[in-house]
């Protein structure tokens, strides 16, 4: 029921801010009255007419005294009335516009914020929500954010809590990237769960989720029967982390079942009639399929219509075929024939 609740009252503020008119703005206030009624507006959390007044702030008095601080704290309205692109697109021409101005880091500070906040909805900050399975898009913005904003303004007021960001974000992309190769390994993409699995060891390193990366790695290796892989990985997470949750016993333990590839008929017989036998690397059924074409028209071929030396022809064609095999340049090996 709490959560319907949630649900229910979230609709119902969704609803009231999309119906709500547009604030008016007397044409007759001065800059400084504008400028007081919209700090007024933002102390009694009025984002909506704090921002229609600081737009008018800034289109009406353009170079005068208030301008620039109504700019800056434009971006703070869009961000507490959760505009995060207004937020993003007031906060960069802020920076275009006033790249030496003192509070330049707070716009910086701001735009980080805005993109930290994209994901977390109204909703999502009253439902418990896994953010490590979303798209982290918004995350990676905010964290490269927060770097420009650390780099250049190390000694900012705002850098302190900018960092301690930084180190969260990292944690969530790292989980990120595990989850993605988890999925990959129900799906028998063993190389991009491998992939996932290195990324995360080689790039995000300091995180908790560096050991289930190695974890991806060995699993996905053993997968793979890449043995020398598998096992420097294994040798490598056992000796940093001895108690992770694969490892029972010193024994590495997939988290993910071997698939099951036989067919309807050989499960359903438990085996007594399996399919067809695999076929060899690089080779598929359709490939099998034309030879099989080929060979049959051949042998359908009447005699008298076969050449006399047919034997000798392909012989010679066989031959030949060694011939130019053994004769080919070291160009043509390494592009596969395409330039013969």
């Amino acid at each position: 029921m709490q959560v319907k609740h949630l649900l229910l009252i979230a609709t119902l503020v969704l609803t009231a801010a999309c119906s709500s008119n547009k604030p008016e703005v007397d044409e007759n206030l001065s800059e400084t009255e504008l400028y007081q009624q919209a700090q007024d507006d933002l102390n009694s959390n009025s984002y909506n007419n704090a921002i229609a007044k600081l737009k008018a702030l800034e289109s009406r008095y353009p170079f005068g005294r208030y301008a620039e601080q109504a700019q800056l704290e434009l971006i703070y309205a869009y961000y507490k009335n959760v505009e995060p692109e207004a937020a993003k697109s007031a906060a960069e021409r802020f920076i275009r516009l006033h790249p030496q101005h003192a509070n330049v880091d707070y716009a910086y500070y701001l735009k980080g914020l805005a993109s930290f906040d994209q994901d977390r909805g109204l909703i999502a900050r009253f439902l418990p929500l896994d953010l490590t399975k979303r798209d982290p898009g918004a995350a990676r913005d905010s964290y490269n954010e927060f770097a420009q904003l650390t780099s250049r303004y190390p000694n900012s007021r705002y850098a302190p809590d900018a960092k301690a960001r930084m180190i969260y974000l990292r944690n969530l992309l790292a989980a990120y990237e595990i989850h993605a190769g988890r999925y990959y390994l129900t799906r028998q993409a063993y190389v991009a769960a491998a992939n996932r699995g290195r990324y995360v060891v080689e790039n995000l390193q300091e995180t908790p989720s560096v050991g289930d990366g190695l974890a991806l790695m060995v699993e996905a290796y053993q997968r793979l029967d890449l043995d020398d892989l598998a096992a420097t990985s294994l040798e490598t997470l056992k000796l940093n982390y001895p108690d992770h949750p694969t490892l029972v016993d010193g024994q590495f333990v997939p988290v993910e079942e071997e698939a099951d590839n036989r067919s309807w008929l050989a499960k359903a017989t438990l085996g007594l009639i399996e399919s067809e036998a695999p076929l060899p690397p690089g080779e598929t059924r359709a490939s099998q399929d034309v030879i099989r074409q080929y060979e049959d028209a051949k042998e359908e071929i009447p005699d008298e219509l076969q050449p006399e030396n047919q034997d000798e022809v392909e012989e010679d064609l066989e031959s030949e075929a060694e011939g130019n095999a053994d004769d080919r340049s070291w160009f043509s090996y390494m592009t596969f024939g395409l330039f013969d």
